[in-house]
């Protein structure tokens, strides 16, 4: 979304979590439909790989972000998007060869990316976000924090906890838009 969006919804997720797909299945497409797509909402995605679902989860959240050292965000979104379309979730999701082949279809370096999915530096980065999302109650996933960003960068606002439907997140969003 737009980076200077009035609004700032932070996703704490995990690839591996039934109800995250669920949420990116039914309630996603019409956030970013009304808010993201119209500039009044800019999404953070932060990885929250629950330990029940490791090692998938981690290696997953991995993934994406060697993705995003390739391509930047347009590649990790898209990464992002094709892991959750393709995952069955609970810990049996994509085994390695499934996001190597995302990987490619993407146009991805593979050699690069097989590379990143060693790097110690990307898993530091997923359990930068495990410590972030502690510090904003997300305990379980989906959590979402909506609100305003302050001038440091971190966003003051309220918790939305679980595959909410599309009417939890318009109660949430719609005042702050006023």
């Amino acid at each position: 979304g737009d980076k200077n969006a009035p609004v700032t919804l932070v996703e704490f997720s995990d690839y591996e979590c039934p109800f995250c797909k669920k949420y990116f299945t039914d309630t996603f497409p019409q956030i970013k439909a009304k808010y993201i797509d119209t500039g009044k909402v800019k999404l953070v995605f932060r990885d929250l790989p629950l330990s029940f679902h490791d090692p998938m989860a981690t290696k997953e959240a991995v993934a994406a972000n060697c993705a995003r050292k390739q391509g930047g965000d347009t590649s990790y979104f898209k990464y992002h998007d094709e892991m959750f379309k393709q995952t069955t979730s609970n810990g049996n999701g994509l085994n390695d060869e499934k996001l190597k082949t995302i990987a490619t279809g993407l146009g991805l370096n593979l050699g690069q990316f097989n590379s990143c999915l060693t790097d110690k530096a990307m898993e530091d980065e997923v359990k930068k976000d495990l410590a972030d999302a502690g510090q904003a109650g997300a305990s379980g996933t989906p959590t979402f924090v909506i609100g305003k960003s302050t001038k440091d960068g971190k966003v003051e606002g309220s918790l939305v906890v679980g595959a909410q439907p599309f009417s939890a997140f318009e109660a949430v969003i719609d005042p702050l838009l006023k």
